[in-house]
């Protein structure tokens, strides 16, 4: 089966399933394709984002290993250096800013549950991004 995208002489789009290219073919000479919105049988494909796969294969994402921590860094440094660091008064500061007594910005901190539900409550919306506590350097494992 192939799907085309069709179109009529007045504009109307719509999807047209055939066994294959000469069936589109076909059943267009015989003008037994219509469209569905005003029954008219002056038809032609459109072009379509539809890529047939060539002989080279694209690499497949799934076959990329992602390096998490190198990630997890890159993510961890472009919040510290774009978000304001306002600690425990998170929500405080979220619900200035929604209510307008204090102007937007980037924030980050921390949030108990209850606070988090406060925040929803108020159709305030916010990413909990987990962020690793830095090595502590009396550790055996550093």
């Amino acid at each position: 089966m192939i799907v085309f995208d069709l179109q009529c002489e007045k504009g109307h789009a719509f999807e047209g399933w055939f066994e294959d290219s000469h069936a589109y073919d076909s059943q267009k000479k015989k003008g037994l394709i219509t469209c569905p919105s005003c029954s008219s049988t002056a038809i032609s494909k459109l072009p379509s984002t539809f890529a047939i796969k060539g002989s080279q294969s694209l690499a497949n994402p799934m076959d990329q290993q992602i390096d998490l921590k190198k990630m997890s860094n890159e993510i961890s440094d472009y919040v510290n250096k774009n978000f304001d660091n306002v600690g425990c008064e998170f929500t405080k500061e979220a619900l200035k800013m929604h209510y307008g007594v204090t102007e937007s910005r980037n924030i980050r901190g921390v949030s108990t549950k209850e606070e988090e539900k406060i925040l929803t409550k108020e159709g305030i919306q916010f990413f909990k991004v987990p962020v690793a506590m830095p090595a502590d350097p009396d550790s055996e494992d550093s």
